[in-house]
C-alpha cells in the first residue's frame, strides 16, 4: 500500500490548490503543516498526520515550535527531513514576527515593549535578563543581554548595564526578563534588582521606566502596577 500523497486526495482536500485558489488565510494550520510534509504515511493524509501532531500540542503553534526533531520524528510519516521543515519554518515565523514589532521601536506603553521582547525570551525553557535603551524619544537605540540561565544581583552585572546605556547616550532603560514556568508573579530577587537599578540610575540620571517579566502569553509590568 503506497502511502497517501497530495495529488491522491479529492481536489477538495489539496492544500496546495486551496492557496492557489483561496489564498494563504484560507488554509488550517493542519493545511499550512502538510504542505511542509507532502505526504502522510500508509494510514492517514498528511493533513491527518499534521492534525494528529497539532492535537498532541493542544493545537498551540507556538508549542509545537518547542518540540525537537526527534520528539516530531516519532510521529508516523514523519523522517528528519519533514521534522526540520517544520522546524525551520516555524523559526522564520518567529523572526518574521519580530522583525515586525522592531519596525515600530518606539516605547508607548508596556504592551509595546512586550511585543519586542516576546519573540525573543517568552518561549525559552531558561531564564534571561535583556535591557532596551531608549533616547529621549523613547526610541529604542538597542537592546542586549545582560544575564542567562538565571537572575540575582550577582548575576546581573549592573555596572555593564550602565556602561553601555553611558556608551549610547541612552536617556532612559526597560529591563526585562521571562520566566519560564509561565508565572508572572515577581519574586523577591526581582524586585530587589529592581530597586538596585532604579537606584543607579537615579544616579546618572538614566531613568528605569520599566520591568517586564514575561512569560510565553502574558507580562507584568512593574510600572502598570505601581511597583517601580
Amino acid at each position: 500500500m503506497e502511502k497517501l500523497t497530495i495529488k491522491s486526495w479529492a481536489l477538495d482536500d489539496r492544500p496546495r490548490e486551496k492557496l492557489l485558489g483561496k489564498g494563504k488565510t484560507t488554509l488550517s494550520d493542519a493545511e499550512l503543516i502538510a504542505i511542509l510534509i507532502g505526504s502522510g504515511n500508509r494510514e492517514e493524509t498528511a493533513v491527518a498526520l499534521s492534525k494528529r501532531i497539532l492535537k498532541s500540542v493542544e493545537g498551540n503553534i507556538n508549542n509545537l515550535a518547542k518540540l525537537s526533531v526527534k520528539k516530531l520524528s516519532s510521529f508516523k510519516g514523519i523522517g528528519e527531513a519533514k521534522a526540520i521543515a517544520i522546524i525551520t519554518a516555524l523559526e522564520l515565523g518567529k523572526r518574521r514576527q519580530l522583525e515586525i514589532a522592531l519596525k515600530k521601536p518606539k516605547i508607548t506603553s508596556s504592551k509595546a515593549v512586550f511585543n519586542i521582547m516576546q519573540p525573543l525570551i517568552g518561549d525559552l525553557e531558561h531564564e534571561e535578563f535583556w535591557v532596551l535603551f531608549l533616547n529621549n524619544s523613547n526610541k529604542v537605540l538597542a537592546k542586549s543581554q545582560m544575564s542567562k540561565g538565571g537572575l540575582t544581583a550577582t548575576l546581573v552585572d549592573i555596572r555593564v548595564l550602565f556602561k553601555q546605556a553611558l556608551e549610547m547616550a541612552s536617556v532612559a532603560i526597560i529591563i526585562c526578563h521571562n520566566h519560564p514556568s509561565g508565572k508572572i508573579t515577581p519574586s523577591n530577587a526581582d524586585k530587589e534588582l529592581t530597586k538596585k537599578i532604579k537606584t543607579a540610575g537615579l544616579t546618572l540620571d538614566i531613568r528605569l521606566l520599566d520591568h517586564l517579566i514575561i512569560t510565553e502569553k502574558c507580562y507584568f509590568s512593574f510600572a502598570d502596577e505601581n511597583q517601580l
